[in-house]
């Protein structure tokens, strides 16, 4: 017998409102979230540290990178997809 094994990422659409869009890095170079806006975003572990990052989809990072911490979102749907 087989054991089923979900795939990796999850098939879901995740949605969030940034609640906070102060303290902006200096060096920054990318779009930058509104507070009070509701994103798609995807939701990973970082890689070193395994802490969440949310990723918005459709924006444009240059550097340092393209992940926010998840202090300033907070989640607003997730919609299975099938």
């Amino acid at each position: 017998m087989r054991k089923t094994q979900l795939p990796t990422p999850l098939p879901v659409q995740q949605y969030a409102r940034c609640v906070n869009d102060a303290n902006r890095p200096a060096g920054y170079i990318g779009d930058w979230p509104t507070a009070g806006h509701v994103y798609l975003v995807e939701v990973r572990p970082h890689v070193r540290s395994g802490r969440p990052h949310v990723h918005v989809m459709g924006f444009y990072a240059e550097r340092p990178y393209g992940a926010f911490a998840a202090e300033r979102f907070e989640d607003v749907a997730t919609v299975w997809l099938n």
